[in-house]
Formats: structure tokens, C-alpha cells, sequence
């Protein structure tokens, strides 16, 4: 995907990210209450046919997953936010793809487009794209999310990730893998070869940020920009001195007015 594509989100998007952030609060405050807590581990205890069950902590959520890949017979679709990967979380999962593309399952990956910095990541998408799996880039995605055969959705529960929600519901399912589709559709391809620096800066600079000065116009803090960004608040204050100097503010309030006089710019 060599082509410009606005990184603005859709009204859909925005609609399902207020509706998986409210569901993640009421995950994390009722899991908090003993009560729900309860009704928690009962539901994790259901029926194959449950629409939504919870899984807490890392290893139920890693053991729900590798269950539900095991099972997969034709696509599996990955959304990975926060930035590069460390290498023996790339080296694993490496070994899954191998099994997938191996049973004919196709396989598909969204990341941040900080990953084009990253060696590891580099050679990750360079090994996994010659068995045919996609990989494309994006400035921003919501939060991670994987599904199964568009069956199977899991999304996290909470802000640390250390809860999920695995979503069998068929309408649920299908609004989240349109969220997908539309997010790959504006995503550009990650660069399979070798690419200096520079050039995948030129590349994905420019759209990362618009997406800063989205968000910043939003009302986001520093903190959490950079985290949606998959980048860290250092580089974040580096990306917004170079806009200041770029729009001619000496100041943080007079770099605020600038951006919103140049709003319509940013989200062409």
C-alpha cells in the first residue's frame, strides 16, 4: 500500500472506541467488586456457547487464544498497537505462524507504523510475509485485538491488558472485523526489505503527525498520546518541538492556538 490514505477515523471507529472503552471501565471497576468478581469466574466456567466470557490474567488469556488458534481453518486478523515487539515475542510467535500458513489459514497484521524502526520487527515481517501472511502499518489503532475465522474476537478488558474479553457473539464479531477492515484499508504496507532510517521516516512522519496534532487538539495528555502512538514520551516531545518550529509557536498555549487554526490541514 504505496498510496496516501487519511489517517482520520471514521465515525464508526470513534463509536466502537467510546463503546470498547466504557466496556473495558465496567470490566475493570466490577472485577474490583467482589460480587461481580464472582459472577466473573461463573461465567469463565459456562458453556462452550457462552457469547462473552472474561478471562483473567495472562496465562488464561494466552491459553483461550492458543485454543482459539488451534481451531482456526481460514483467517486470522491481528491488530498490535504499542509500538515494536520485543524479539522473543516475535522469535514465538514466529512459530505460530508457521503452523497457521502451514494448515492454509490466512493471516493478517496491523502495527504502528514506530514499528519501520524496529530491526526485529523488520526481520519478523520479512521471514512471516514469505509464508503470505499481510502486514500493513498504521499511525494509530485502538487498542489490540485479534479474531478467529470471524467467529472469535478477543479485546482487552482493561487499561493493563491483564483481563479479556473473548466475544463469540456473531454481531459483535462482525462490527469488530469491520473495524479492522477499515483500519487495513487505511494502513500503508510495511516496507518487506531493508529500509534505512530516513526513508521510512519520510514515509510515516508525516502522517504520525497529524495524528499527534489530532490528538493533542482532542485534549489527550502527553501520556497518552504516545502510548496510542506506540511511541515513547520522549520521542513524543521531540515530534511536538519539530511542529512547533514547523508552525512558528515558541510556546505550548501559542503551539495549542496554532493547531487549531490549522485543524482542517491535519485531517486532509
Amino acid at each position: 500500500m504505496e498510496y496516501e490514505i487519511p489517517d482520520k477515523p471514521t465515525g464508526v471507529q470513534q463509536l466502537m472506541a467510546e463503546h470498547l472503552q466504557a466496556l473495558s471501565r465496567l470490566v475493570a471497576g466490577g472485577l474490583a467488586d467482589p460480587a461481580a468478581a464472582a459472577a466473573a469466574t461463573s461465567a469463565a466456567q459456562a458453556p462452550a456457547d457462552v457469547h462473552i466470557r472474561y478471562h483473567c490474567g495472562l496465562e488464561a488469556i494466552a491459553a483461550a487464544i492458543d485454543e482459539a488458534l488451534a481451531g482456526a481453518r481460514e483467517e486470522i486478523l491481528t491488530a498490535q498497537p504499542d509500538g515494536p515487539r520485543p524479539g522473543p515475542v516475535l522469535d514465538e510467535a514466529l512459530e505460530s505462524v508457521r503452523r497457521q500458513i502451514a494448515g492454509g489459514v490466512a493471516m493478517r497484521t496491523l502495527y504502528q507504523h514506530t514499528t519501520r524502526f524496529d530491526e526485529a520487527t523488520k526481520s519478523y515481517v520479512r521471514t512471516v510475509s514469505d509464508y503470505g501472511v499481510q502486514v500493513r502499518t498504521l499511525a494509530e489503532f485502538y487498542d489490540r485485538i485479534i479474531i478467529v475465522d470471524g467467529s472469535v474476537a478477543f479485546i482487552s478488558a482493561n487499561e493493563s491488558r491483564t483481563n479479556a474479553l473473548a466475544i463469540r457473539e456473531p454481531a459483535i464479531v462482525r462490527f469488530l472485523k469491520d473495524i479492522f477492515e477499515r483500519s487495513w484499508d487505511r494502513a500503508q504496507p510495511f516496507p518487506f526489505v531493508s529500509t534505512h532510517a530516513t526513508l521510512a521516516a519520510e514515509q510515516v512522519i508525516p502522517s504520525l503527525r497529524k495524528s499527534i496534532g489530532k490528538l493533542l487538539i482532542a485534549g489527550y495528555p502527553d501520556k497518552q498520546i504516545a502510548r496510542r502512538l506506540g511511541i515513547s514520551e520522549r520521542s513524543l516531545q521531540g515530534h511536538i518541538a519539530a511542529m512547533k518550529q514547523e508552525l512558528g509557536a515558541h510556546t505550548r498555549i501559542q503551539f495549542g492556538y496554532e493547531l487549531g487554526r490549522n485543524e482542517t490541514t491535519l485531517i486532509l
